[in-house]
């Protein structure tokens, strides 16, 4: 799955620096063209373009980890039903050797859980459910990989906003220094980086909280049929005498 993050980045990025030339290019035809993209390249501009890019950056790459882990995660999404039927089947006729090549043929966690815990069926029903326990909580780690990045952009994103804020204000105060008196147009451009930047952080922040929690939501449901499923397995195993 790296190489899906290292794609997703680089082709963001890509075309992230090609938009920002052009957006450079067409800052000043942005106000007299109109329409809703012009007005959103206008107020990038204005933001300060360079301290924007910063915040751009953070959406880019926090897009790239959001969609690289939906890949996984719906990758990782087994019929949970019909495996533990195959498996079933299986261990009716006391093949399991063939429940475990089931679960080797089948992707995803769930799949990789019951095999540790038919690896370990000689062990009898305590050892079965100790390998489940253990190689879940594996499992478990390598769903939320990416998560902890995920969240680092979301708060970092309006954190930057808001010192695009503090940036604005001190520019400013600089300018009411300078002219050596306080009126709305010496203060208007200095004012409007800072409220740009914070929106923008902001939005940016909106964006990735609402993909995280959708990323949350998808593995805690991996995770709780992973679970039904491996307290089925003991049950299937339990019932066709393979404990002895």
């Amino acid at each position: 799955m790296r190489k899906i993050l290292v794609i997703v980045s680089v082709f963001f990025l890509a075309a992230y620096f090609g938009a920002t030339e052009v957006m450079a290019q067409e800052a000043a035809e942005a106000s007299s063209s109109g329409g809703g993209f012009q007005v959103l390249k206008e107020k990038f501009i204005e933001g300060g373009w360079i301290f924007m890019s910063i915040v751009l950056v953070c959406l880019i790459l926090g897009l790239a980890f959001c969609i690289e882990r939906i890949i996984t995660l719906n990758l990782a999404t087994t019929n949970t039903d019909k495996l533990l039927s195959r498996i079933d089947e299986r261990l009716a006729d006391g093949d399991v050797e063939g429940a475990k090549e089931v679960c080797k043929a089948t992707p995803g966690p769930t799949a990789s859980v019951l095999y540790e815990g038919l690896r370990n069926s000689s062990g009898g029903p305590e050892a079965v459910e100790k390998a489940i326990v253990s190689y879940g909580s594996v499992q478990m780690g390598l769903l939320e990989k990416g998560l902890v990045w995920i969240s680092l952009f979301i708060a970092i994103a309006p954190m930057l906003g808001f010192m695009g804020t503090v940036i604005g204000m001190i520019q400013a105060f600089d300018k009411i220094a300078v002219v050596g008196e306080i009126s709305p147009a010496v203060v208007a451009d200095g004012i409007k980086v800072a409220l740009l930047t914070t929106v923008f952080g902001l939005i940016v922040a909106i964006i990735l909280q609402i993909f995280y929690n959708y990323i949350v939501s998808k593995i805690d449901g991996i995770v709780n049929k992973m679970e039904d499923s491996s307290i089925a397995l003991v049950d299937v195993m339990s019932r066709n005498n393979i404990f002895k």
